[in-house]
């Protein structure tokens, strides 16, 4: 009896071979790029010191509760163009000739900044500031000495104007 073998094409001319082979080809690419992203980005929302942070909580609060006491509460007034920014004591009003405001982006350390203030008479502060991206931005307004602090909330571009206050304490039972 005589077998007949039917003429078949090598097996990369053939789709199975290929489309089973899709499939770990895909997660082995998308693999070498997910490692690729994560050795190049930095991740800016995890700190170094997160211990130290932590032990520092309470001077932290420490700060908000002197602020509090002494009655501090600042508007911050932006020009149209967030050029400049002037601050003014809408109660209580600290003897110093230099405030610092800090400007944080909750997402992007990297575009932090530090904007020191200079008096400019009857309670009112007034510095350049630097060009801001456009999303929510935190703002503390504190002394040099780091001794009391005021926070508040802003959006880029939005309201040309933030009021600043000491931050709720919250008491633990």
């Amino acid at each position: 009896m005589k077998t007949q073998f039917a003429q078949s094409a090598p097996w990369y001319r053939e789709p199975w071979p290929w489309l089973l082979m899709a499939g770990p080809a895909t997660v082995v690419v998308a693999g070498a790029i997910t490692i690729y992203l994560a050795v190049v980005s930095s991740d800016g929302l995890v700190a170094d010191d997160y211990y130290k942070r932590g032990l520092a909580i309470n001077q932290t609060l420490s700060r908000d509760a002197l602020a509090k006491e002494r009655d501090y509460h600042a508007r911050v007034e932006f020009t149209a163009d967030f050029a400049q920014v002037n601050v003014s004591f809408e109660r209580g009003a600290p003897d110093t000739t230099q405030l610092v405001l800090h400007l944080a982006h909750p997402g992007r350390a990297a575009l932090d900044r530090m904007l020191p203030l200079r008096a400019q008479g009857d309670g009112r502060y007034a510095g350049v500031l630097p060009e801001l991206t456009a999303g929510r931005w935190q703002l503390t307004l504190e002394d040099a000495g780091r001794t009391w602090r005021l926070v508040g909330d802003m959006i880029v571009p939005g309201r040309a104007s933030v009021s600043l206050s000491p931050r709720k304490i919250r008491s633990t039972p």
